[in-house]
């Protein structure tokens, strides 16, 4: 699940961190990389949850308006479609999900109040209404009409962002790459497989692991011949007057072009220059784009870099 776009995010924030602490504990530092990254699996699997948690709480809805002194005919044969969805059934029974619970004690339980109101904004949407209404019922509707409540709902939901942020300074920027992922789980889901239904791995293979340990610790070590670089092509700029942001994005960018020969340089450009514009100033994009390609140019002149 933890991609390369979200490695180098997390190396940006955690050599950033390092940076303004000191510089003083390059082991800390890499263990801290791997403790956030495993935070960012913790909430793909609690985001997995919170469709499982809506339900129940559709379930206690009904029940509850069963039990009223006075309950009305369409309480006391209500439309169960949304509760006896196929698969939210499928998703609550997941063997991973029911290890990761129980391994890591997180549940939605503490948070009934926003359960309750976002409940009630996915009844109130025509995805819901629609789906309710609907004459026929398969599995792969159920599937469907989950899919489309987290990307219209639960994908830009502020006041879930604000949960998630109550619980860990981990998630702050996290969401909107692990909503991706939920979004691709759901897809791959198949009746068939039942609670052994696969969720995505932590890491997609060793690869991507050692890419995140190679570059975090390239980036650092190599430092000062990479700033020397950047000194070099930063025109009109002296080093110490560039925002530090963007001296650690160049300085990673730098360490990726220099250490992966199978990554094409025109893909890490890209990739830090759309960092920079996260976390950095309107114009650092531009800036580090130009800083990076005169670098480029100059070690492709020196022969010190080969590929293309």
């Amino acid at each position: 699940m933890i991609n390369r776009v979200l490695i180098r995010l997390k190396i940006v924030q955690i050599i950033y961190a390092y940076y303004q602490n000191g510089g003083k504990n390059l082991d800390t530092a890499e263990k801290e990389l791997f403790f956030s990254m495993s935070k960012a699996y913790d909430l793909y699997n609690y985001l997995l949850l919170l469709m499982v948690e809506v339900t129940k709480y559709a379930n206690k809805r009904l029940e509850a308006g069963k039990h009223k002194l006075a309950p009305t005919p369409e309480e006391l044969c209500p439309n169960t479609r949304f509760v006896d969805n196929l698969f939210a059934a499928q998703l609550a029974s997941n063997k991973q999900l029911r290890i990761f619970t129980e391994s890591q004690k997180k549940t939605w339980e503490n948070e009934a109040d926003f359960i309750k109101n976002l409940a009630e904004q996915i009844f109130e949407s025509d995805i819901y209404k629609e789906y309710m209404a609907a004459e026929t019922t398969s599995y792969e509707e159920d599937r469907e009409v989950w899919r489309k409540i987290y990307k219209k709902i639960i994908f830009n939901n502020a006041r879930l962002d604000e949960v998630l942020e109550d619980q860990s300074l981990y998630w702050n920027d996290d969401k909107e790459i692990v909503d991706t992922f939920v979004l691709k789980t759901i897809k791959r889901f198949d009746p068939k497989n039942g609670e052994k239904q696969e969720l995505l791995p932590e890491f997609k293979d060793e690869e991507d692991k050692d890419f995140a340990r190679r570059l975090f610790r390239r980036s650092i070590l190599n430092a000062d011949y990479y700033r020397h670089l950047i000194s070099q092509n930063s025109k009109n700029w002296d080093l110490n007057r560039v925002a530090l942001m963007d001296v650690i994005i160049m300085q990673i960018a730098l360490a990726e072009i220099l250490s992966f020969p199978n990554i094409p340089v025109s893909v890490s450009l890209n990739e830090y220059v759309e960092i920079a514009k996260l976390y950095s100033t309107p114009k650092s994009g531009a800036f580090i784009n130009g800083t990076l390609d005169g670098i480029v140019k100059q070690l492709k002149k020196e022969n010190k870099l080969t590929k293309n």
